[in-house]
């Protein structure tokens, strides 16, 4: 069986954290895994990190990571996931609403040739007040990036390590890795798992999340979609402000010809009394700022090129031994 790293961020969680181990340990008992658990101490301020440590002292598969704060739970998975060693990385909740037996039904689903796979809380045990905003959060993300997943916020999801390697994770990026593993070329898809009600703690999620979540999907929409041409965003609409200022002003000196030219139009207004000026004017300086933007963002993308920060995944190479100069040629 594959050595399996699971990832737990902690954030105030005393109650749930010995269970959580226990349930872990049957689990990989009955289905012989090779296992280790990381715990992440997210800058808890209760006896989280006092549980945690005793769990290491009773049991070698434990490690346990400490922050000095709390710096949210995609900096715990990323720090996670660098101290684990296993082939396969599992990320889960530590309040116990995560079922740790449906671990083996995520992994069956990963070896029907998928590299990512998202738990899918078919059956929610939670209040309202955090599925809804959950449902529309998960329609947007499904609208804008064209990864249709139920559930993009499940915590419960099983990773090839490459993944990890590949997809860096800061700010409050961990609920878009389907989405941005899926940019890499990754195969991602879903499978239901059973959530449990809540019996520790407090959640710390609810609709106060749904702006920020919906600015970081922004920002996800365009690095998925024009990390390597974002020209071809700004640009665009660029070229389409600079086009209407364009046309705002010609139809303002055919107005003014016509007005200079002939008694018939004397009695139309004076062109400076045309809001349309400003408005031309405007479209042209905002097209000519969007244009110079981008062009920015492509000088900025061709140096981080020139720096080796390459634009693409590769799933495996035949026949790649590099050649002693360094420079990057498959001989």
């Amino acid at each position: 069986m594959p050595t399996l790293s699971i990832v737990i961020p902690v954030f105030n969680e005393e109650g749930s954290l010995a269970e959580l181990h226990r349930e872990i340990s049957v689990v990989a008992q009955a289905n012989k895994y090779d296992v280790e658990i990381v715990f992440i101490d997210d800058g808890s301020t209760d006896t989280s990190w006092k549980v945690m440590t005793e769990l290491a002292e009773q049991d070698d598969r434990v490690q346990c990571l400490r922050f000095r704060r709390n710096f949210g739970k995609a900096a715990g998975l990323r720090a996670g996931a660098n101290a684990s060693t296993g082939e396969l990385i599992i990320t889960m909740d530590a309040d116990l609403q995560d079922d740790p037996d449906e671990i083996p039904n995520l992994i069956a689903k990963l070896d029907e040739g998928y590299d990512l796979v998202s738990g899918w809380k078919q059956v929610r045990n939670d209040p309202v007040g955090k599925t809804l905003p959950s449902k529309v959060f998960n329609w947007l993300v499904g609208f804008m990036t064209g990864v249709k997943l139920h559930d993009h916020n499940c915590g419960f999801k099983v990773y090839r390590r490459e993944i990890f390697d590949e997809v860096k994770l800061y700010g409050e990026m961990h609920r878009f890795v389907p989405v941005l593993a899926s940019a890499k070329g990754f195969k991602v898809t879903e499978n239901p798992v059973n959530h449990r009600a809540r019996t520790h703690g407090v959640s710390k999620y609810g609709w106060s999340r749904l702006p920020k979540g919906f600015l970081d999907l922004l920002t996800v929409s365009f690095l998925t979609g024009f990390n390597q041409r974002p020209q071809h965003l700004l640009g665009m609409f660029g070229m389409l402000s600079f086009a209407a200022g364009a046309l705002g002003m010609f139809y303002l000196m055919v107005y003014w010809v016509l007005r200079m030219s002939f008694d018939a139009f004397a009695d139309w207004a004076p062109l400076h009394q045309r809001p349309l000026v400003i408005y031309s004017l405007g479209a042209l300086l905002l097209g000519a700022q969007l244009l110079c933007m981008g062009f920015l963002a492509e000088l900025i993308v061709a140096k981080g090129q020139q720096d080796g920060k390459e634009p693409y995944s590769i799933k495996e190479r035949i026949g790649s031994r590099i050649d002693e100069a360094g420079d990057g040629r498959i001989v």
